[in-house]
């Protein structure tokens, strides 16, 4: 019998506690999963918030202890992996409680996947190729509770984490299986104290990975789903929480469609990706911030490939006009959030085009996207995106 529908692997296993107030939960949750001694690992702007000083006093409520680790940076790199791994070691802790945004979750993973490999293995060994994977040893990852204090990345239902080379200035996404999460707390009351930009940019970030994965050519119909769905929720939510940010239901939305593009991305991610991640790399630049300046740049260089579908998209949307009308409201958007409207305007020099374009096409993203990517029209695409 013919056919022509692909074999593919699909993954949707987390469990998430999510609504206002279940953060309250998270000591019980931590018991549930074995831990008896936790580290928190958080970013240096969460540290001192109160949101941070609360899940601690949980923590501590319940015999837990209240051990932190907070020296990530915005983009963390193995540096900060090696100063958490010497604190988780020296603490004799049992798991992390990853907690804030992307690099405060990402590097809790990274924390738990290598604190007790053997020391000959380099995090590097474990990008995301092939089965590379395998090279860790899989008992030896501690258990991982993750809090997400942002509505962007969606690390928290994620299998991976991007670690930024200091060294090489690349960024890396490292993947194990077990670095899911044992349990999610998503409470959007956390979300509230994020400064506008944050909230901006962050929310940016859900709309990209929901955009890339619905434009992705690979077959996934469940991601597909949810990342049309991801995209209303973000189309109708993140201007009400950026106008009121204490809007807890919108908070809600939001950090619904962060976790759903993070869960349909399995589906693939693509340009938007492929160029973020190198500038942010290179620059330090917010990622999420990034994806949205160069979102309608990437919409217009795929636009012959994706035209179709993105006039399907409007349509549940509500937007008129098909794909320019999904364009213009892509505009609006970016302007409503002042999201900056070029990559000049982030700081990008005109001068490391040619080594960004050699990193955006190495970047595994490239493989997601609808059009292939080649040195020529990748270097235009920045071009177009200065």
């Amino acid at each position: 019998m013919s056919h022509s529908v692909p074999n593919r692997n699909w993954s949707y296993p987390t469990p998430i506690k999510f609504g206002v107030g279940r953060i309250a939960e998270l000591a019980e949750q931590c018991i549930a999963a074995g831990l008896k001694k936790p580290l928190l690992v958080t970013d240096k702007a969460l540290a001192s918030l109160p949101i941070t000083a609360q899940a601690l006093d949980i923590l501590a409520a319940a015999g837990l202890g209240r051990a932190v680790f907070s020296e990530v940076d915005p983009n963390p790199n193995e540096q900060n992996m090696k100063d958490g791994i010497a604190v988780y070691l020296a603490g004799g802790h049992d798991g992390v409680v990853a907690f804030g945004g992307g690099s405060g979750l990402d590097l809790g993973k990274m924390i738990a996947l290598m604190a007790h490999q053997r020391a000959d293995l380099s995090v590097w060994e474990l990008e995301d190729i092939d089965d590379w994977y395998t090279r860790a040893d899989a008992s030896k990852i501690a258990p991982i509770i993750a809090v997400p204090t942002t509505a962007g990345t969606g690390s928290e239902v994620g299998r991976a984490g991007v670690l930024t080379n200091s060294a090489t200035h690349k960024k890396k996404i490292i993947f194990h299986p077990k670095l899911m999460p044992a349990v999610v707390i998503c409470d959007p009351a956390l979300t509230v104290g994020m400064p506008r930009f944050i909230t901006a940019g962050t929310g940016m970030d859900a709309l990209a990975h929901c955009l890339e994965a619905y434009c992705s050519p690979f077959y996934h119909p469940m991601s597909q789903g949810i990342a049309l769905e991801g995209m209303r929720l973000v189309f109708e939510n993140l201007p009400l929480v950026y106008a009121d940010p204490n809007n807890l239901d919108a908070r809600a939305h939001m950090m619904s469609a962060a976790a759903m593009g993070a869960v349909a991305f399995q589906k693939g991610l693509g340009a938007i990706h492929a160029l973020s991640h190198p500038i942010g790399a290179v620059y330090g630049t917010h990622h999420g911030t990034t994806n949205a300046v160069v979102m309608p740049m990437v919409l217009d260089y795929n636009r012959a490939e994706i035209e179709t579908r993105l006039d399907a998209a409007a349509a549940y949307l509500g937007i008129k006009g098909g794909f320019a009308g999904f364009r213009e409201q892509v505009m609006k958007l970016r302007a409503l959030l002042g999201i900056p409207t070029s990559l000049s305007a982030m700081g990008v020099k005109e001068a490391d085009l040619d080594m960004l374009t050699d990193m955006a096409l190495e970047d595994p993203s490239c493989g997601g996207n609808p059009k292939t990517m080649t040195r020529e029209n990748t270097r235009a695409l920045f071009q177009a995106c200065l």
